[in-house]
């Protein structure tokens, strides 16, 4: 890591009468501190899955432009039900991609659309604020645990959050972990988030780490103090939330 230029140390003393000449430099330049010698260092292994956690983790919870995705109705049948999207259109199903290894519940209702960065993602149709969104990345770790427990994630999820313009506030709910197939480890996070362009939304998020490959999941549903979040809705998105798996 290059090191940052120390400050000068103020022009010469200027002496009265004669000018003289400053005195020869010395052979060795005076040391100074890295300004990042105040936190420790990350190894490169743990700056990659960090890179690709703030990268990766953020993107279906605020982004507005999923909405402008087209939705193919032949790919899931449009279930009518209450206003606003309630559980009686959330009748889910299973879906998973063998070729990425990985497997979760999905409402029947919301159609898978392409967009790019995203691995898979599902939304509501005519309401794409409300989406499911899956990312998979290459990682060089064996284990989750090797990032960080499950609290540090969440404190770098929230951070990355606030570090957007649009952002007007983000705040942990809840923070867990499970045990997965074969044993593995699941990190599971609820927040809130209040934002300029897709409004008061509640995020629950899932990732875990099989044979070197970081598996995010979003699942973003607006949650505004107007129209809350419902508890059967609720439900079904935690069902959503706790079937994310590797296969």
């Amino acid at each position: 890591m290059p090191l940052v230029g120390c400050p000068r140390r103020g022009p010469p003393l200027k002496l009265a009468g004669r000018a003289q000449r400053p005195p020869p430099p010395r052979s060795t330049a005076p040391k100074c501190r890295s300004s990042s010698s105040s936190s420790p260092l990350l190894t490169r292994r743990a700056a990659s899955a960090v890179s690709l956690l703030l990268v990766a983790l953020p993107f279906p919870a605020s982004s507005p432009q999923l909405a402008a995705a087209s939705a193919n109705e032949e790919e899931a049948p449009e279930v009518r039900g209450g206003e606003g999207g309630g559980a009686s259109e959330l009748e889910l199903e299973r879906y998973t991609d063998r070729d990425e290894g990985f497997t979760l519940l999905k409402p029947a209702s919301w159609p898978k659309v392409e967009k790019a960065g995203a691995t898979a993602l599902f939304q509501q149709e005519g309401k794409g604020g409300n989406n499911i969104g899956v990312v998979v990345n290459p990682v060089r770790l064996s284990t989750l645990t090797e990032f960080g427990t499950p609290q540090f994630v969440a404190e770098r999820l929230i951070q990355a959050e606030k570090k957007k313009e649009s952002t007007k506030s983000a705040e942990v709910i809840s923070v867990g972990e499970r045990s997965g197939h074969d044993s593995l480890t699941v990190y599971e996070i609820e927040y809130l988030l209040d934002s300029t362009r897709g409004g008061m939304k509640r995020i629950f998020s899932a990732a875990f780490v099989a044979a070197r490959k970081l598996y995010l999941l979003n699942i973003a549903h607006s949650d505004s103090q107007e129209k809350p979040l419902d508890s059967q809705t609720r439900n079904v998105l935690e069902q959503v939330l706790h079937s994310f798996d590797s296969v």
